[in-house]
């Protein structure tokens, strides 16, 4: 029993070595990794271009409470008698000449050169400009909630990733283990068959099995290939060298209570924050529409300077009023009701779906997590004891106790029962980064904490 323990660890300091080639380059952490997505993919980056759209705009809104100033300066020239005619009196130069008929009917052309500053500014709107800007703010921070909810997505991803790696990794060394104590095997089996202690199909099937390693050797590298080009794309970093990556070693995670965890979802989700606060903007701009059958009230202004050439002498003017406006046929806005009340009807069932669709993943989550924690401590026994098993059956067939089928068994048997143990050890990591994912509380510092 002794044996089988030395056997089973030193098994494991192998594969936390992994593969020897890799030793002398740098290696690369899980927090390295999440940074590096976090910092250069393109989903981070369209989601940072979305929240500075959303900011943008939310400025733009509150511009509507601010006067409109402009300046024009013009120049023009003409005979039109309604034009020929303002000019004069814009300019100061009227006489009674121009009184007469043929001056009126055909005036000479005449030109002018006009500065003038205009200024408008809405003084009451029925408060629509304040429901806009509300909409506008609130838009604002879905889209921060929104770019948050990416960067958590991306950093589950790269976990994901991250982990696939490492268990590739450990495939191989398992494989390659595993195809050494099969070329041993071979080559005692040949032992025995030129001494006569065995017969020669015994032979036959040891090659067939070493012939088998070496396939899932092969199909081990096929995989950690994969792996990698997943890594890659989960980190937006199509250069990446395969690097060494620092192993996620077996971890007691803690447990939760399930109703603290769905509220724990419910309140730190920034998916669902996100559309929460899309659907206050929507109330917002079903406020705004509404508004938009009040009066308005503006107010107005003008100064105008006229010249007959440029830096000549002239005369200028101003005019000011106050104008209140209603829309006695609102047709347009009626619609426009309508379809922003169906816009947040559609929102507020959005939001009731993701409320359900939440709780079934943080209960998905939790039972994925409370399954892998238990594997772990049975794949744990079950690496143990199939070492065991295969110690003893390599002694029966050393005494002609047990065919070479039994033997073969065994070993397969032994093979199988590491694999499935590193598949619980990253499964059981993986659990865990999906229960904090669905709780929304799988940050960068979270995810190093796996490791």
């Amino acid at each position: 029993m002794n044996s089988a323990i030395h056997r089973f660890f030193g098994l494991l300091v192998l594969l936390a070595i992994g593969n020897p080639a890799t030793g002398a380059q740098e290696t690369l952490t899980l927090r390295q990794a999440v940074n590096q997505a976090l910092g250069q993919s393109p989903e981070t980056a369209i989601a940072r271009a979305d929240s500075l759209d959303a900011r943008a705009a939310a400025s733009m809104a509150r511009t509507q409470l601010l006067p409109q100033v402009a300046f024009t300066e013009d120049m023009s020239r003409g005979n039109d008698p309604v034009y020929a005619f303002g000019t004069r009196l814009r300019q100061g130069r009227f006489t009674q000449a121009d009184f007469a008929l043929n001056a009126l009917n055909t005036p000479q052309a005449i030109g002018n050169f006009s500065s003038r500053i205009s200024g408008q500014w809405m003084a009451f709107d029925s408060f629509k400009a304040q429901h806009e800007i509300h909409r506008a703010d609130l838009y604002r921070q879905s889209a921060e909630l929104s770019a948050k909810a990416v960067d958590q997505q991306i950093v589950f991803r790269v976990v994901g990733a991250y982990q696939q790696v490492l268990f590739a990794q450990r495939e191989i060394a398992v494989a390659e283990h595993e195809q050494q104590t099969a070329t041993a095997l071979l080559a005692s089996i040949d032992d025995h068959v030129k001494a006569g202690l065995a017969v020669e199909s015994d032979s036959m099937a040891a090659k067939v099995n070493v012939a088998a390693r070496k396939e899932e050797l092969i199909a081990a590298n096929g995989d950690l290939q994969l792996a990698w080009a997943a890594l890659r794309e989960a980190m937006g970093a199509p250069d990446l060298k395969a690097v060494e990556l620092k192993p996620i070693e077996p971890h007691n995670f803690p447990t939760g209570v399930l109703d603290e965890e769905i509220a724990q979802a419910a309140k730190a989700r920034p998916d669902l924050n996100a559309l929460d606060k899309a659907n206050a903007a929507q109330k917002a701009a079903v406020g705004a529409a509404k508004s938009g059958f009040g009066p308005r009230i503006s107010a107005y202004g003008n100064w105008e300077d006229d010249h007959a050439s440029f830096g000549g002498s002239g005369a200028s003017n101003w005019v000011a009023g106050i104008q209140v406006n209603l829309d006695l046929l609102p047709i347009g806005k009626r619609a426009q009701l309508a379809r922003e009340s169906a816009a947040k009807q559609k929102i507020e069932g959005q939001v009731s779906a993701m409320q359900q669709h939440l709780r079934f993943e943080v209960n998905q989550a939790h039972i994925h997590r409370e399954t892998a924690s238990l594997q772990v401590e049975t794949a744990l026994a079950a690496t143990s004891e199939a070492a065991e098993s295969l110690r003893i059956l390599k002694n029966r067939y050393e005494a002609g106790l047990a065919t070479m089928t039994d033997l073969l068994r065994a070993e397969d048997a032994e093979r199988q029962s590491q694999m499935n143990y590193w598949h619980a050890v990253y499964g059981n990591a993986m659990a865990y980064s999906e229960l904090l994912y669905v709780t929304g509380t799988l940050t960068p510092d979270a995810a190093e904490e796996l490791q």
